[in-house]
């Protein structure tokens, strides 16, 4: 934790960032929050760290892998900093939450380690370490996040994130993010349409709600608000297009919400919520709170209310003490639900979770081939999947140019598929029609029709 400190001035120098974030969506927002905050404060953000006087890494703990990638940046960043010691290096996000100090003592030419609740301060802390000269430790546990956002710096401007709530109290045994997020505090309903509403007037078209369980939106709020109510609310934004919500937890979903979803016009039919598994014998040891039957019946109650509506999912595989069967039943899922995409990772023990005490005692070579064989089966389930859109209709939000070919367009259905095609510039921001003629698993290839 910091002492309060006096930010009474603008720093005049020191006005170049470079900013790189690891891991989800609420990551990639709280980049967004923290560059529109800099911004503000008279920084302009550049391409390469060696443009830079300001270095910062939003970092992600859910898998060692993306730390030590975190650590593999830090380690490059030495010989500049030697070069340029008035250069400040900043860690952020989940991973300075979990380790703080540690980060300094592995790291001595880090300058700042700055937590998931205090990215708010990040002027204010920068500033102390020029007149100071010292590291800083901001880590409060209990500091209130300030989602004020500069609603104009945002990567695409017709589609926006937008944070309704923050932390996790499911305690799952293998994940990390309740205890670098903290406990689960939702925004009021007014609050985040304010926010929706600024947003739109900006011109975004689109907004994708975030929460680490957004299902439990409400949690705290005075008279049993749920998110129904807020998507209740957002569907009558004027000049909204489509609302979208991530991540589902299957033990938080309810018929109610999926009931909700089919009648509302603007929320998209599309729901990512993550299985983990097919076994039960491995939710349980994961603390999920549901099995792979009542998965199975959401799945099922949500197709039959809403028949166009896409599923995508995350699953673990290697997870302590999976069996052959466990994974087999996992494979089962897969092959019956037919997700449109899957994020497939192998277990990763976490400190300080549950599931380290169960130990890590599948091979990494058996978890190499488990993940390999989801990985090949999901591609071939969505080609087969998206294979029956060619030749039909698809309505796109253009998003602007393709990043694999910078002489087409590319946007999202409804459904989250990815779909590019030719077209003009002007095009981007707006609802267009598209014939689907060619797919791969991760794309559709189509021709514009109409314009709307």
């Amino acid at each position: 934790m910091i002492e309060s400190l006096n930010f009474t001035d603008k720093d005049p120098c020191y006005k170049a960032v470079f900013f790189e974030t690891f891991g989800c969506q609420m990551n990639k927002l709280d980049a967004e929050l923290s560059l529109g905050l800099l911004q503000e404060d008279g920084y302009k953000i550049v391409d390469t760290a060696d443009e830079a006087d300001v270095i910062l890494f939003n970092t992600c703990s859910v898998r060692q892998h993306a730390e030590d990638k975190v650590y593999s940046h830090l380690g490059a960043l030495k010989a500049l900093k030697k070069k340029r010691p008035d250069v400040i290096v900043g860690v952020l996000g989940c991973m300075a939450q979990k380790d703080g100090e540690a980060i300094f003592k592995r790291m001595p030419h880090v300058d700042l380690v700055c937590g998931t609740r205090m990215f708010s301060r990040l002027p204010e802390l920068i500033f102390t370490i020029r007149n100071q000269g010292s590291h800083v430790l901001a880590i409060d546990e209990d500091h209130i996040v300030n989602v004020k956002r500069a609603v104009a710096y945002r990567p695409n401007r017709y589609q926006a994130f937008v944070t309704v709530m923050r932390g996790c109290d499911n305690y799952c045994s293998y994940c990390i993010v309740p205890y670098v997020r903290g406990r689960e505090i939702s925004r009021t309903i007014a609050d985040v349409k304010e926010e929706v509403q600024s947003l739109v007037s900006n011109g975004c078209k689109e907004v994708t709600l975030l929460g680490q369980n957004i299902n439990s939106y409400g949690k705290g709020l005075p008279g049993n608000v749920t998110l129904g109510d807020l998507l209740t609310e957002l569907n009558d934004v004027d000049n909204l297009e489509r609302i979208r919500f991530v991540t589902s937890h299957p033990a938080d979903m309810t018929r109610d919400l999926i009931r909700t979803i089919s009648r509302l016009e603007k929320v998209c039919e599309q729901l990512h919520m993550p299985a983990q598994s097919g076994s039960d014998q491995i939710l349980s040891r994961m603390r999920r709170g549901y099995s792979a039957g009542n998965y199975r019946e959401l799945i099922s109650y949500a197709r039959e209310l809403i028949p166009h509506i896409m599923i995508a999912s995350d699953f673990i595989v290697g997870f302590p003490g999976e069996t052959d069967g466990d994974f087999q039943q996992t494979v089962r899922l897969m092959e019956e639900i037919r997700f449109q995409n899957c994020f497939i990772f192998k277990y990763s023990p976490r400190t300080g979770t549950k599931a380290v005490e169960f130990g890590d005692d599948v091979p990494d070579e058996v978890k190499r081939a488990r993940n390999s064989k989801l990985l090949e089966l999901q591609k071939s389930i969505s080609v087969e999947e998206n294979k029956k859109l060619i030749g039909k209709k698809v309505q796109v939000l253009v998003e602007g140019a393709s990043k694999s070919d910078s002489n087409k367009m590319s946007g999202r259905t409804r459904q989250n598929h990815i779909v590019v095609f030719h077209g003009s510039q002007d095009l981007a921001g707006s609802l267009a029609d598209v014939i689907v003629h060619e797919v791969t698993d991760l794309t559709l290839h189509g021709r514009l029709i109409v314009c709307s």
